[in-house]
């Protein structure tokens, strides 16, 4: 096991509705479990007990679903793409599916650290006759005043956009989010849904995008 990492690579996955109420942990857990199984060459972290080396870029709440999801992985030894990614895609369980695998640099800032927002649709799972006006009331706010572990914060700013979606093939209605991420500050779709008056229970929401400052 080498002290330093020979390579370092970013998988984009998706946590599909198979496992959309497994939590963050356990998500982190069935890659570890996985990767394993694969045979894959991981990279250990140092000290009394040496964990793998992964990092996913932002955890998923509960009950969401994920198709552009981000981890990195660092590897003890190098080995081509292709051959990587074809061991991870036989590995994961269901509901983690891999479609992109590529290298970047091993000593490179963590994807926490690059995340500067996320994209996410919304489907609503009961019609609502007058979303298109809930919307415009909700953009034409300054201030929106929501309370997260009992303090209150402005969700507003932290909303770069929103607007309707055409609807989906059962003819559900949809929304697009996209909000900004910054420590401490970072927006959920749920609260632009209880901000619409709408309750969240009543809706499947995906994340379909991670906003990085730098892609590599």
């Amino acid at each position: 096991m080498n002290s330093t990492p020979s390579m370092r690579v970013r998988a984009t996955f998706s946590k599909t509705m198979a496992m959309r109420y497994t939590g963050h942990l356990d998500v982190q857990r069935a890659w570890e479990r996985a990767l394993r199984r694969g045979s894959i060459p991981l990279a250990y972290s140092q000290g009394f007990k040496p964990h793998p080396k992964l990092n996913i870029a932002a955890p998923l709440p509960l009950g969401f679903t994920g198709t552009n999801e981000l981890i990195d992985i660092w590897l003890d030894e190098h080995l081509p793409l292709n051959t990587l990614e074809t061991k991870i895609a036989a590995a994961l369980p269901p509901g983690l599916l891999v479609s992109s695998l590529i290298e970047v640099a091993i000593f490179g800032p963590k994807l926490p650290s690059l995340l500067t927002g996320a994209a996410y649709t919304i489907t609503l799972l009961t019609s609502v006759s007058n979303l298109d006006a809930r919307v415009l009331t909700f953009l034409a706010q300054n201030t929106i005043i929501r309370e997260r572990r009992k303090k209150s914060y402005d969700l507003r700013p932290l909303v770069k956009a929103l607007h309707l979606l055409p609807n989906n093939d059962q003819d559900q209605q949809r929304l697009l989010v996209e909000l900004n991420a910054a420590p401490g500050a970072t927006g959920r779709p749920d609260e632009v849904l209880l901000a619409l008056d709408l309750h969240p229970h009543n809706a499947q929401i995906e994340r379909t995008a991670l906003l990085l400052k730098d892609a590599k």
